[in-house]
């Protein structure tokens, strides 16, 4: 939600769908951010890196997925589908979802260290 509504008001305000669509972007991979790493992944926090460095790997997997696919379905579906650009942003986000999830399940907040930071959760899980 956080990336349609920027995208709604940043629109409203006269930013072409592109532009806004970027902005909005970046709004929802800071959120993301700040969601998994204070609830989905806070029982994985225990692997030495920063906070900052969680960040920078989150905004290569997630921002990199939600940038290039939002910025190519975005032209598509608004230009030679016609779909007004709130619903094809809607259609965005969810076409990229998955593949954010588990970018940052793998990539971002790993098992392989564990909360105790020991290896323990990875020898479980295998």
């Amino acid at each position: 939600m956080v990336q349609i509504t920027c995208l709604a008001l940043l629109m409203r305000f006269g930013l072409h769908y592109l532009a806004a669509t970027a902005l909005a972007v970046e709004a929802a991979v800071l959120h993301n951010f700040v969601w998994h790493e204070r609830w989905t992944w806070a029982d994985r926090l225990g692997d030495n890196r920063t906070p900052w460095a969680r960040l920078a790997r989150f905004h290569l997997v997630n921002g990199g997925v939600s940038l290039a696919g939002n910025l190519a379905l975005m032209p598509l579906l608004v230009h030679f589908c016609g779909v007004p650009a709130v619903p094809a942003n809607a259609v965005a986000v969810v076409a990229c979802a998955a593949v954010n999830f588990a970018g940052a399940d793998r990539f971002v907040f790993s098992h392989t260290m564990g909360a105790s930071g020991n290896g323990e959760e990875a020898s479980r899980c295998a």
